[in-house]
Formats: C-alpha cells, structure tokens, sequence
C-alpha cells in the first residue's frame, strides 16, 4: 500500500478534462473525439459505483472490525483498491477471497502463483469440485479472479486425479501346515 498523495484539485481536474475533451474534438476526427467522451463516462460511472458501493458498506458497518471486512470482500470495492495500490491484502490473500467468493474454496486450491508473470495454477480438490461438475464453474472462479486479483494474468487448470488404490492386504489366521493339521 501506497503513501497517501496529496488530493488533486477537484475544480482543475475537471477543466482539464474538458480541455482534453474540448482538443480532442478540435484536432481529432469524430470518433476519436467519441470515444475518449465514452471512455470518461465509462471511468466515472465505475468509480461512482464504487463509491456508491463504499458508502453503502460503510453505513452497514458489519463485524466487529467495522466496515474493513466488508469494503475487502466486495469485488469492485477491492479491485479499485488493487487499482491505486492501496489493497492492503497480498496476491494469495486475495485469491482465497476470490475463490470464496464464488464457494470455491473447497472445491480448488492454489497449486502454485507466480507474481512475477501473473501465472496461476488452480487444482481441483475432488470429483465433484469446481472443474468436474460441481456448484462452481471455471468463469465465475476466473471472472472473481479478475476482480479481486487482477495481476492475475493467466489461469491454468489442473485437473482433479484420483490416487490410486492401495493393494488389498488381508490378515487371516494362517493356514494349517502338515505339523499342525489334525
């Protein structure tokens, strides 16, 4: 988690926005212009359902920690904190959010992370689990992946593989010899 930055002008932010805006449709063609507009209604209707999800949280205050607990397990809340690096929660933390998010966590485990490229190894736990059939399927555990870890980069499965059965062992009495045949 990062040092707190000092809070931006808010009334410069939005002129400088509309500046951008206002220059991108002067010397831009029509769509440019377009989709720079779309990608700011975009952002700030994410951050406002974020926000909005924030005050919600807040004024619920559930637990005993107050609203910390529920701000880290919701899904937009927890990926504009991983977003501005200010999540205070680890990579592995936040894959086992994510994997109960969507009631995974019995049914996969981590086989193995690697931060440095994003790679992630899922194994499932049983017959049942999440890639043979079970409650939880493969998109909503990579769909709450990408919420809550999103640098998680790729996804691999592996699949749930039985051990073998031990051979039989019986303990009987032991046969009769000749010595001790009646």
């Amino acid at each position: 988690m990062t040092a707190p930055a000092t809070a931006p002008d808010v009334e410069l932010t939005g002129r400088r926005v509309e500046e951008l805006l206002a220059r991108l449709t002067e010397h831009g063609d029509a769509a440019t212009a377009a989709a720079a507009e779309e990608l700011v209604r975009v952002l700030m209707d994410f951050y406002g359902a974020g926000l909005t999800r924030i005050m919600h949280l807040v004024e619920r205050r559930t637990g005993a920690d107050g609203p910390r607990p529920a701000l880290l397990g919701d899904p937009l809340v927890s990926s504009l904190l991983v977003l501005h690096d200010l999540h205070p929660e680890d990579a592995a933390t936040r894959i086992g959010r994510a994997l109960a998010s969507v009631r995974a966590q019995d049914a996969v485990e981590i086989a193995e992370f690697a931060p440095e490229t994003g790679a992630l190894r899922l194994r499932d736990t049983g017959p049942g689990g999440c890639c043979g059939g079970g409650a939880t399927d493969r998109p909503a555990v990579e769909g709450a992946l990408s919420c809550f870890v999103p640098e998680v980069t790729s996804v691999e499965w592996e699949a749930y593989r039985a051990a073998p059965e031990p051979p039989l062992l019986q303990i009987a009495r032991r046969p009769p010899t000749a010595a001790t045949a009646p």
